[in-house]
Order: C-alpha cells, then sequence, then structure tokens
C-alpha cells in the first residue's frame, strides 16, 4: 500500500479548536490516552477529528463533545453570567500522544 501524505493544517483547523482545557479531571483522562480542548460551538465531531490529526499529526481513535453551560456568578449584587463553552474529549490510539504545555 502506498504510503499517506502529511496533510497540512489549514486556517480552519487553527480556529476549530480554541484551547487545551487543563483541569484535574480533564488531566485524569491522559492516563487512559485522552486530551480536552475547547472547541469553537459549531464545530462537528469529524471536523475536529480532522483538526486534531492535522495540527498535531496523532490518529484520532474517538471525540466526545459537550456544551459546558456557564455559570451564573454575583459581583457586588450585580447578577452575571459566564458564557458556554463546548468542550471536545479526544482519545487517541495506542501509542499516540500530545504534548498540551508546548506550543503549536
Amino acid at each position: 500500500m502506498a504510503a499517506k501524505k502529511k496533510v497540512e493544517a489549514t486556517e480552519k483547523d487553527f480556529t476549530t479548536i480554541l484551547s487545551p482545557h487543563v483541569t484535574e479531571k480533564a488531566t485524569l483522562g491522559s492516563e487512559h490516552g485522552q486530551v480536552t480542548f475547547k472547541v469553537r460551538k459549531d464545530a462537528s465531531k469529524p471536523e475536529i477529528k480532522q483538526a486534531i490529526e492535522n495540527i498535531f499529526g496523532v490518529k484520532v481513535k474517538a471525540v466526545n463533545t459537550l456544551i459546558q453551560k456557564g455559570k451564573t456568578k454575583r459581583f457586588k449584587g450585580f447578577v452575571g453570567k459566564r458564557s458556554d463553552f463546548k468542550k471536545a474529549i479526544i482519545t487517541l490510539e495506542e501509542g499516540q500522544t500530545i504534548d498540551t504545555g508546548a506550543g503549536v
């Protein structure tokens, strides 16, 4: 079989993935080969998978997404609300890793 050509990451890939989501719970997922990212709210699972594979050059096994609802907060008696955001939990194939501490 012919070797696959490496696909270059496009601007759309970089706008789909907003930032790594580093929390205590997200770092526990790294034991199972999972990495968590904040993504655009309108991004679909296939778009997220393609963006991760193009940017980091890894094989993605599964993509799970959820919408994190913003909390209601009070500041000096005024009620405010944090904005909602979408998280993507990426499960990588065996032997694949992504270092979220290093820049792209």
